[in-house]
């Protein structure tokens, strides 16, 4: 099987196609059939696992930052359209992260979901189908398009499926991502008129369009760092742009939260590690410092603000913009350490936070309210649920032994590191050291995010487990079993069956355990040993590193003081930047021009 995967280009393809396949099935089965819905959601999503677990065996980890499993297919060739396909370490880690969450998204909407039953898991599977294209295209139309087709399913999920506050949550998330996008658009697209421009041709492949971005003037660099920013930061979401989330992720389903924390808010900072920081070097090294104090007030202002949350959904969704904060300030440290913990972080917040919106799910089914007013105590009736509560909550705190800690650890050590000022002497860096704008000072002020974030978590733990034991009228602990909840609104499949609710139990069943216990095994492996991981990191971020000081740093403003440059290599005047300009990517051009094929190696960053 390796052997055939490493000469097909279709392998990807087909990762994207499978969800949709059985997206269209759903929508074919009469209504009333909920366990055949539920039956082919299942398998729709765990044949994904089944395709990735293949290209993860042929994947060279070694050569991380080569993108691996090429496929390039004409499409509009006047207008260089070309869907073209490609995966790199960085999507190979959150494309499996994608697949996990599908079938795990799937049993845990099981009860919780008795309405509009094939309308609901029709539109998971197309969402995954999205996110899936996202990490696979290496084409940018292609990339726009599975990028903002994420949006619909998501805001169909929020307004059938969501809280009594659903519309104005899908309708404001809708507007803020939509909006932000656009504005990413027309960056993106300037690129593109630009290498025609230069080049004679139209082309929308990422290692074209990064090559001509490298060489544009600082100025344009800087507005268009901001273009693409607006969309990219709205996702993630970074302060100021935030408000949309917290109310999304409280008024979605459980599976929608869990989709949206794992997954959807990664794609922003994915966004800003493939466009904005490789396509431009020089505003991403000049306005560094900016981000990264944008990313320090939202890590303390969301943290205060869970602080004094009594909706433990809530909570948990602006700890989301909180844990963010220290992704992004990882990515602008803009050295080897701090993006390899920011990608790393990437995939740990998927799998702590993930986990706690599915624990605060079950909760909601068997109670019906998220009120730390309402729910208290509950070790003392769920054990079980209390147990993995404890667990997961440990991980987001980020506990030494737990996914969480490298990963924040790496994304301030980055900050600690970059800094010339602090780290200079006589034009040469101390050992450990590399060139930035940021330093100690900024990691210091990150790292009170950490006490924040570990007094508002243990608060809630303290309430919510350990606290004296609270439950809602009529779910006292002679009740018995609890009660699911539907979400969904309309009656499209019919009323729907409600047998699944009868049986919950007082505590997890196995199903739900089962939905939990990969998520926790994720997040000790990782914790323990995430050597793995970081290795075959290292590469990719080395590189990107050694990129950004090459391209960026000395591609600013001459005599430019907020960046220190080393004696021997002085501002490089502005007649002289155009040799600083990288030469054209020969495997891409070869790509472009070949007939569909694939390879190992592919196009090189």
């Amino acid at each position: 099987m390796p052997d055939l995967l490493e000469y097909t280009g279709l392998i990807l393809p087909i990762g994207v196609l499978l969800p949709l396949v059985f997206a269209a099935a759903i929508a074919l089965v009469p209504r009333g059939k909920h366990d055949l819905v539920r039956a082919l959601a299942l398998v729709g999503t765990m044949l994904p696992i089944a395709w990735f677990i293949p290209i993860a065996s042929a994947f060279d980890w070694t050569n991380g930052g080569a993108t691996h499993f090429v496929g390039v297919y004409d499409w509009f060739t006047p207008l260089g359209l070309r869907a073209s396909f490609g995966a790199d370490v960085i999507s190979m880690l959150l494309l499996g992260l994608t697949v996990l969450l599908g079938p795990i998204c799937v049993l845990a909407s099981y009860s919780a979901i008795t309405e509009r039953v094939r309308t609901y898991y029709a539109w998971l599977l197309i969402l995954q189908a999205a996110m899936t294209g996202v990490f696979v295209a290496r084409d940018l139309i292609m990339f726009y398009v599975f990028f903002e087709f994420t949006l619909v399913p998501l805001y169909i999920l929020i307004n059938l499926f969501g809280s009594t506050n659903r519309k104005a949550a899908a309708t404001k998330f809708f507007l803020y991502t939509f909006t932000g996008s656009l504005i990413t658009l027309a960056g993106l697209v300037y690129i593109a008129w630009q290498h025609k421009i230069g080049h004679g041709q139209w082309s929308f492949n990422f290692a074209h369009l990064r090559d001509s971005a490298r060489g544009l003037s600082f100025h344009q660099q800087a507005w268009l760092f901001w273009a693409m920013l607006a969309g990219f930061a709205i996702k993630v979401p970074l302060f100021p742009v935030h408000t949309w989330l917290p109310l999304a992720h409280t008024e979605a389903p459980t599976a929608g939260s869990v989709i949206l924390a794992g997954v959807l808010l990664k794609l922003g900072t994915y966004g800003i590690y493939r466009f904005v920081i490789d396509f431009l070097p020089a505003a991403s090294t000049y306005f560094a410092p900016t981000l990264a104090v944008l990313s320090i007030i939202g890590i303390l202002y969301a943290g205060l603000i869970c602080w004094v949350q009594t909706d433990v959904k809530k909570l948990v969704a602006y700890s989301s913009v909180s844990h963010l904060g220290y992704c992004v300030l990882g990515l602008f440290a803009l050295n080897s350490v701090g993006l390899t913990g920011s990608v790393l972080y990437m995939i740990n917040h998927g799998l702590s936070t993930g986990a706690l919106f599915l624990l605060i799910g079950f909760m909601y089914e068997r109670y019906h309210t998220r009120s730390l007013k309402e729910v208290g105590g509950l070790a003392k009736v769920m054990p079980i649920w209390a147990s993995f509560m404890v667990f997961f909550t440990m991980s987001s705190v980020g506990l030494p032994g737990l996914n969480g800690f490298i990963s924040e650890i790496m994304c301030l050590l980055g900050a600690f590191q970059a800094s010339g000022i602090h780290w200079g002497k006589d034009g040469a860096l101390l050992p450990g050291a590399t060139w930035g704008e940021l330093g100690p000072w900024y990691a210091f002020a990150a790292g009170f995010g950490v006490i924040v974030t570990a007094m508002y978590l243990l608060i809630m733990l303290g309430k919510i487990v350990w606290g004296p034991l609270k439950e809602p009228a009529g779910h006292g602990h002679g009740h018995g079993h609890g009660h699911g909840h539907g979400h969904g609104h309309g009656h499209d499949d019919g009323k729907g069956d409600h047998a699944g609710h009868a049986t919950l139990s007082k505590d997890l069943n196995a199903r739900e355990i089962g939905v939990l216990l990969p998520l926790a095994a994720l997040c000790l492996v990782l914790g323990l040993y995430p050597q793995p991981v970081l290795k075959a990191l290292e590469g990719p971020t080395q590189e990107l590193a050694r990129n950004v000081d090459r391209y960026g740093r000395q591609q600013l403003p001459p005599n430019d003081p907020r960046v220190p440059r080393p004696k021997d290599q002085p501002a490089v005047p502005a007649p002289a930047q155009a040799a600083l300009q990288p030469a054209p990517d020969a495997v891409a051009s070869e790509l472009v021009r070949t007939a569909p094929a694939a390879t190992a190696g592919g196009e090189g960053r």
